[in-house]
């Protein structure tokens, strides 16, 4: 029932409220359920209850920003004039930490004045970069199954959105084209990530050189979200898609400094490439926000300049956890669980043993946390083409990693003699 107003005869110029105030939102009724909010909140009542629950769903960084970084941002902190406003763009010194990072890391020439702008992390600023290039009518594409707001986005900027199956051993450039011919009005963006979450899926520069060739063909902005640009293993080095000659001319990327400094409750990232895009999210950010705050600005260009042995050890202890969790499941024995080993990300991407693959993944994920007492991501929960996987987040310790095993493998051994 809407909302009504009528004037109280005993109260002249006071409107009262009669009947329950309601209005239909078309942004969130567009918006589909949010599937991963399930297990957390099983995961809640669980806990609640006072049970034990090893949560390795959210991918939510446990390991504690270096403390050179912590003491650079109090020590910032306590100086006056950075309590007020800061740039929303970044302040100048972040800008050209991030091009060094790219220089060195990538070896890529970036302009810090007009190819670079720091956002409050990825996150936020691919949802800002949507939000103010597509609107209605606009088609965009995107994997299936990939992060939330890859798609979310999208459909918040009132964008239609086009799923690219995106399966193991699929041909993801031939799924571009068949999506593209089967697709009108033509698209206008392409959203990616790699390494991927949550497939944890690799590319070469190979790939990206197809993609921005296809870009180019076919008129289309490239947006890759490139969150997990150092956490890598055994060999493996993430290519930027800018290291392509002329991606800059189609293409912007978007890091995040959380999970390769442990940096994700301060909020930082940048985003790099296409000057004109770069120029688009810095126009809608002086409207939205007034910045980064600067001392965490001050933590941030630390963090890029400083001594980078942290992002080492943090790459060297996501590795061991993945060791411990893929091993651990894999090892022969009652409760074996086959899966793969990763090369980049803090995830692993497991499909489900097929004996219990039919009862779907977010049953799957919530019969785990009741029996197993382990919270995991229901792979549905990123989109249709996640169905029959799960996703665990490399969160906890190695310890609590060998508890979740044990209790894994005994829920399979005692549900179907695994």
């Amino acid at each position: 029932m809407g909302c009504t107003l009528r004037r109280d005869r005993h109260r002249p110029g006071v409107d009262v409220r009669v009947g329950q105030f309601r209005h239909d939102f078309d942004k969130l009724n567009r918006l589909p359920p949010y599937v991963l909010a399930e297990v957390t909140a099983l995961r809640h009542s669980a806990r609640q209850a006072g049970e034990d629950v090893i949560d390795l769903g959210m991918g939510n960084p446990d390991i504690p920003t270096p403390p050179h970084v912590v003491e650079k941002i109090c020590e910032s902190a306590a100086i006056d004039r950075n309590h007020r406003y800061s740039a929303s763009r970044g302040v100048p010194n972040l800008r050209a930490a991030a091009s060094e990072w790219y220089q060195r890391r990538h070896g890529i020439d970036l302009d810090p004045d007009g190819e670079v702008i720091a956002v409050i992390g990825a996150k936020e600023g691919l949802a800002h970069f949507v939000l103010v290039t597509i609107g209605p009518g606009d088609v965009v594409l995107a994997p299936d199954p990939t992060y939330p707001i890859h798609q979310y986005s999208v459909i918040i900027a009132g964008g239609d959105l086009r799923h690219v199956p995106l399966t193991p051993d699929c041909d993801f450039i031939a799924n571009l084209e068949q999506a593209l011919a089967r697709t009108w009005p033509r698209p206008k963006a392409l959203i990616l990530s790699f390494p991927q979450n949550p497939t944890t899926q690799v590319v070469d520069l190979a790939f990206f050189e197809r993609i921005i060739a296809f870009a180019k063909e076919h008129d289309l902005m490239v947006i890759h979200d490139f969150a997990y640009a150092e956490i890598c293993f055994d060999g493996y080095r993430p290519p930027s898609i800018l290291e392509v000659p002329g991606a800059r001319d189609v293409a912007i990327e978007f890091l995040s400094l959380s999970k390769s400094h442990s940096m994700a409750g301060w909020r930082v990232g940048f985003a790099a490439g296409n000057r004109d895009m770069v120029h688009a999210l810095t126009r809608i950010k002086s409207y939205l926000d007034y910045g980064i705050p600067t001392p965490i600005q001050v933590g941030a260009i630390v963090a890029l300049r400083g001594p980078q042995d942290c992002v080492d050890e943090n790459v060297a202890e996501y590795r061991e956890r993945r060791d411990v969790l893929v091993d651990g499941l894999s090892a022969d024995g009652p409760g074996a669980w086959k899966i793969e080993k990763p090369l980049a990300t803090m995830f692993v991407w497991a499909p489900i043993p097929e004996p219990l693959r039919s009862m779907g993944s977010l049953e799957f994920s919530k019969k785990l946390l009741r029996e197993a007492k382990v919270a995991v991501a229901p792979g549905i929960g990123f989109g249709e083409n996640g169905e029959g996987f799960v996703r665990f987040a490399l969160v906890e310790n190695k310890q609590r990693t060998r508890q979740a095993v044990r209790g894994i493998r005994r829920f399979l051994r005692d549900v179907q003699g695994l």
